[in-house]
């Protein structure tokens, strides 16, 4: 019984997904997803792979006796669920080996422009004893009292309500999708529109998976109806905000700033006109952009958590048939 994993994190620790999967089965491991021959997919009974998706769709032909394609992580946007369903190929991810690592970036990105710290950690680079004073910034504000507004209120949503409800914010939430109740469960207000959200939150975090639904839901009508002194924080998936309308909105003054860890193309675009002005510290942009590479995720036991737990989620379907956070259930033909 042989597992594929298509794009390793790091050599010479292989054992952290061979202890997961256990001694029955045998791992094969590949830098890229590109670097995977044809006979490597030929003979895979599992395949884990964290950034390649759509070399899995495109390889799918050569995947003769696969029955999982595990997502290591918890989105799974490039997979085509029906169609490995009915190959009998389960999809399925890791929901929570980064709940609180994310939940907990989006809360420091959220702090950082809120107390200004990017904008002080540069000045006291520069002269610490000349500017030894407070900065006057767009984003500086108390959080205690102001609104926290949370789109899309799953697992990471949650875990970071919680954490801006213990600075004493008041937190509400837009999630179509979730059952009556979760208001009264949580003790947030629900609003029933992403208008209302946006134009009431101080600060908007988003949480949303990347759907059809979600992606460029962020777009130039949402950013204009926020406050001139709000922020909005991304750490969910890039494509759901429209990055040419957050440019122009900031440009125009609302929102006051923005916390992205992930961006519509990734790596870094350094052409797009936010991208380069950024680089370039415009000062129009001063203390009002931060930007981290998709890294809202890690930790070392965070990393640990996604590498065993993928692993074991593949070994226990080629080993027994089980499944384990499979999102293609529905069309699963086993």
């Amino acid at each position: 019984m042989r597992i594929l994993i298509t794009d390793r994190h790091t050599q010479g620790d292989e054992h952290v997904e061979q202890d997961a999967a256990g001694s029955d089965m045998e791992l094969e491991f590949y830098d890229s997803p590109e670097l995977v021959p044809d006979e490597a997919w030929a003979r895979a009974d599992g395949v884990v792979t964290y950034r390649g998706a759509p070399v899995v769709m495109a390889n799918l032909a050569k995947m003769q006796r696969a029955r999982i394609v595990v997502r290591g992580g918890v989105g799974f946007d490039g997979l085509d669920l029906k169609v490995l369903g009915e190959r009998g190929i389960a999809v399925c991810t890791v929901p929570d080996y980064g709940t609180t690592e994310v939940a907990d970036h989006a809360i420091a990105l959220m702090l950082a422009l809120r107390r200004g710290l990017d904008r002080y950690e540069e000045r006291m680079r520069r002269d610490p004893a000349g500017l030894w004073r407070y900065t006057p910034s767009p984003c500086v504000d108390r959080l205690r009292g102001r609104t926290f507004g949370v789109f899309g209120l799953g697992r990471i949503g949650l875990a970071a309500a919680r954490r801006a409800a213990a600075f004493d914010m008041d937190v509400i939430f837009y999630d179509p999708h979730l059952a009556d109740g979760v208001d009264l469960s949580t003790g947030y207000k629900r609003v029933t529109s992403a208008e209302a959200l946006f134009e009431t939150a101080d600060t908007v975090s988003i949480h949303s998976p990347l759907t059809d639904e979600t992606r460029g839901a962020i777009n130039a009508d949402l950013l204009g109806r926020m406050k001139d002194t709000a922020v909005v924080i991304n750490t969910a998936r890039g494509p759901i905000v429209d990055l040419d309308a957050m440019y122009e909105a900031l440009q125009a003054g609302r929102p006051a700033g923005a916390g992205l860890d992930v961006l519509s193309k990734e790596p870094a675009d350094a052409s797009h006109p936010l991208i380069k002005a950024y680089m370039e510290r415009a000062d129009w942009l001063e203390g009002r952009l931060m930007i981290s590479p998709h890294a809202a995720f890690y930790s070392p036991p965070g990393l640990f958590d996604l590498r065993s737990k993928a692993a074991a989620t593949a070994a226990a379907r080629v080993r027994d048939g089980s499944v384990r956070n499979c999102q293609n259930l529905e069309f699963l033909v086993d």
